[in-house]
């Protein structure tokens, strides 16, 4: 099944960032960085830890929203989560950068990519059908002119539970 997801242009890019990130993640562990107070060093862990967990939560929400019976709320509700995580790393390379990393151009190299990846992911969202769904209870991922509180015809259907 990942041979497959490779094949796909926005999960191969999260796995290249997912690599990028542990490299950098090694340089930082093995950098000597100079803190004024502890809790800079606390700050910088906190950092590192967001960066590790946001890469790993991006190709596996993206493998979620994959599948073809996977109706639109859900994969919206997954591009939504994708998106956050992708956010996050931006903010986290910052946090890197203002508690003392010094290289800086791998820094810089890894916001453009996250930059592709930004790319990759609208077009890929854009191929999602709105009209494969099933009606949003919550209200946030449902195709215009379907409400939260539209009567679902589905539920009229003998042995529906």
């Amino acid at each position: 099944m990942i041979e497959e997801w490779n094949k796909i242009p926005v999960f191969a890019k999260a796995i290249e960032i997912q690599q990028l990130v542990r490299n950098l993640v090694e340089a930082i562990e093995h950098t000597d960085i100079e803190f004024n107070k502890d809790i800079e060093a606390e700050m910088i862990k906190n950092n590192i830890d967001y960066l590790s967990k946001n890469t790993l939560i991006i190709p596996a929400k993206i493998a979620g929203a994959l599948s073809s019976n996977i109706p639109y709320a859900i994969k919206m509700e997954n591009a939504a989560i994708i998106r956050k995580a992708a956010r996050e790393i931006s903010t986290d390379l910052t946090g890197i950068e203002m508690h003392g990393y010094k290289d800086v151009e791998y820094l810089n190299f890894l916001r453009q990519e996250i930059e592709e990846f930004r790319v990759l992911f609208a077009e890929w969202v854009k191929s999602f059908n709105p009209w494969d769904y099933i009606i949003d209870r919550w209200g946030l991922f449902n195709p215009p002119g379907v409400n939260y509180d539209d009567h679902d015809p589905d539920d009229d259907l003998p042995n529906k539970k």
